[in-house]
């Protein structure tokens, strides 16, 4: 009977493993992008709260999965360490739910993960193969490495707003 390790990431987690890991998170506002290589079987996923640390100059902190810029470093450096390619890997992006919809709020957090993860991934040479972003509600997403599936069922509305879709075709066009 073959085992697969049961991974569940929490808000800032982020994992990079091989075939026999299956891994899962709950979304909100927040961001989970996972990358999977079908040759190799390896992959990963994390889950981004907000887009960018903000840094004090001369202090060094850890690369940290809570902010989307390292988050895709953390990427960047299990690929370095595979020996593979970023155009090689199957990515998808998933969450930015707005989950308090009545509420205008000045700083979208939402709608700023997802343009920073748009963003990010076209800048390091990426390519999305699904994306399920913006509306309300929460998503719950698993990542089974074995085989590079990844389900996600969303409770809430899903409807895309406005600088979701302006997010999205800007990334679309500069492809």
């Amino acid at each position: 009977m073959f085992k697969t390790d049961d991974v569940l990431l929490q808000p800032g987690d982020f994992c990079f493993a091989s075939a026999g890991t299956r891994i899962r998170t709950l979304l909100g506002s927040c961001i989970s992008i996972s990358m999977w290589h079908p040759r190799r079987r390896v992959g990963g996923m994390c889950h981004y709260m907000i887009p960018r640390r903000r840094r004090t100059p001369g202090v060094h902190h850890e690369l940290s999965g809570r902010y989307a810029d390292e988050a895709i470093e953390l990427f960047l450096r299990e690929l370095h360490r595979n020996n593979t390619l970023p155009h090689e890997y199957q990515v998808k992006m998933f969450g930015g739910g707005n989950q308090f919809p009545a509420f205008r709020r000045e700083l979208d957090i939402p709608r700023q993960n997802i343009e920073i993860g748009l963003e990010l991934l076209e800048h390091h040479g990426f390519e999305l193969t699904a994306t399920h972003l913006g509306g309300t509600g929460a998503r719950h997403v698993v990542f089974d490495l074995t085989d590079g599936g990844v389900w996600m069922k969303h409770t809430g509305r899903y409807a895309a707003d406005e600088a979701t879709a302006t997010a999205m075709q800007r990334a679309e066009r500069s492809a």
